[in-house]
């Protein structure tokens, strides 16, 4: 057979290879919209849906993958008002919620200030910072995630939104599209086989087999940063665009598998099904926002059965 020639897979635009500082994305670019553009919830697993094929002649139903992410109700934190200069965004103050969960205390310092604050005279945009409540899930932990979000550039609605909570079918409907915002699974320190997707060295070749054949010209002496070589593999951000959503649904009873959900358990929230994988392992904040690529959304998935199977 003849030789395959593959030297190395992986885009370099995603560089340098680091770890994630937090376990959920902080998210850089906003649609512009005049409506909240966020939501976020916990992965819970993957399991099919039926859907009613309108295509095919000869297929009527199809099996299609989905993404169960449970979405429990978001707390908003606090209102923040931004001022572009020329070194980036600089906040300039900050109107805190005056319902706020006693959970909170266990990720952040709450001021105990009873002055009352201001909103300044000119900014240029606002972000509302929301808190999850993964009490109401069976996560099995209360400390809260705490995250921006972007919203309408108007302060009376922004008001509005810092005195109730966030549901997620007021946000999103079925059969829209959205960006998908995730860290992906760690795995740790690997080599370059694994981490570039090089091929094996031949038989023949001396010492190594599991390592780049060449690491670079004699002179200069020195190795070039793109050379595959080990390093750090996963727990990176990473932006999935257009994701289609196939169903939002606040009864559970619909995607529970019998005996829970593999490594997660059973969902007490309302949900939501994304159309294929998501970036992450189980349990991971899922940040979804409204697409910032035209991609129009059309009508909702006829969707026949959704599968309860056990997949332990």
């Amino acid at each position: 057979m003849p030789r395959i020639h593959k030297p190395r897979a992986g885009s370099l635009q995603f560089w340098p290879r680091s770890r994630s500082k937090t376990h959920y994305a902080n998210v850089k670019s906003w649609a512009n919209k005049d409506k909240v553009l966020a939501f976020a919830g916990y992965k819970a697993g993957m399991t099919h849906v039926l859907e009613n094929n309108q295509k095919s002649k000869v297929a009527k139903t199809i099996s299609v993958p989905v993404t169960i992410i449970e979405c429990p109700p978001l707390k908003p934190l606090s209102l923040r008002f931004y001022k572009k200069n020329p070194y980036g965004s600089q906040l300039l103050s900050e109107i805190s919620s005056k319902n706020q969960n006693k959970e909170l205390s266990k990720k952040i310092r709450l001021s105990k200030s009873k002055k009352e604050q201001k909103v300044p005279e000119s900014y240029d945009y606002i972000k509302l910072v929301v808190y999850t409540q993964p009490k109401l899930t069976n996560l099995g932990k209360k400390k809260p995630d705490i995250f921006e979000i972007g919203i309408p550039n108007n302060i009376e609605e922004a008001k509005k939104l810092l005195e109730s909570e966030l549901k997620l079918e007021d946000i999103f409907k079925s059969g829209q599209y959205v960006d998908i915002h995730s860290i992906t699974k760690g795995k740790g320190f690997q080599g370059p086989v694994k981490r570039f997707g090089i091929s094996l060295k031949s038989h023949k070749s001396e010492k190594k087999r599991r390592s780049a054949g060449n690491l670079g010209s004699f002179t200069p002496r020195k190795t070039d940063w793109r050379v595959p070589q080990h390093g750090q593999l996963g727990y990176f951000k990473r932006t999935e665009y257009n994701k289609l959503v196939y169903l939002i649904d606040s009864d559970p009873k619909k995607v529970n598998q019998s005996g829970g959900i593999k490594g997660y358990g059973d969902l007490k929230n309302d949900f939501i099904l994304i159309k294929g994988s998501v970036g992450g392992p189980k349990k991971r904040l899922i940040i979804f926002s409204e697409t910032i690529r035209n991609k129009k959304d059309k009508a909702a998935p006829e969707i026949l059965q959704i599968s309860q199977e056990s997949k332990q």
